[in-house]
């Protein structure tokens, strides 16, 4: 146990600086998660932020601190969670502590309304970012292409609850993947 608390202070600080400059929640938490833990670190790889994202999203809760959750057990076990998970969390709730006692004043701030109409633009192409990221690192054939036009149509068009199409894209992807694999057999 000792000898992960030092990792554990680690995954902590990286979290917590992640979780106090992302501003547009879980998804635009998603590139820095992997410039800090993949390309700085190397803690994990490409491939087991992809593992991340579907994980993090498919179970309950919020994607960030599920994938700081994720992150952490990964490289850390239980105490690389629990580090992690405050880590991100923390900054979020001082923040809104904070803005909570001035709301009102705070809202009424022209200036304040275009610097998060900035920082909305700025979230929306760290989050393309990230989605190109991720599509550069999944297969590219028929099947994959079908299965994302799929899951796009069904969670953005038709309201499809998010768990529901991760689970048939997951069987999907199986029954493909066993059917081409007999195929050659």
């Amino acid at each position: 146990m000792n000898n992960k608390i030092p990792k554990a202070i680690q995954l902590f600080l990286t979290f917590i600086k992640i979780g106090a400059f992302t501003f547009g929640g879980g998804y635009a938490m998603l590139p820095l998660i992997q410039k800090e833990i993949v390309e700085k670190k190397h803690w994990i790889t490409d491939n087991d932020i992809l593992e991340i994202v579907a994980i993090s999203e498919s179970t309950p809760g919020p994607i960030a601190i599920n994938a700081a959750t994720f992150v952490g057990f990964r490289i850390c076990g239980f105490w690389g969670a629990l580090f992690a998970t405050l880590g991100v969390v923390i900054p979020s709730y001082l923040i809104i502590l904070i803005i909570s006692f001035v709301l009102k004043e705070f809202q009424s701030i022209k200036i304040i309304q275009y610097a998060f109409n900035g920082i909305r633009a700025g979230v929306l192409a760290l989050i393309i970012k990230a989605l190109w990221s991720m599509y550069i690192q999944c297969p590219k054939n028929i099947i994959s292409y079908i299965i994302m036009a799929c899951s796009f149509i069904f969670t953005a068009l038709l309201n499809v609850n998010v768990l529901i199409v991760i689970i048939s894209c997951a069987i999907l992807g199986l029954v493909t993947s066993i059917t081409i694999l007999r195929r050659k057999c």
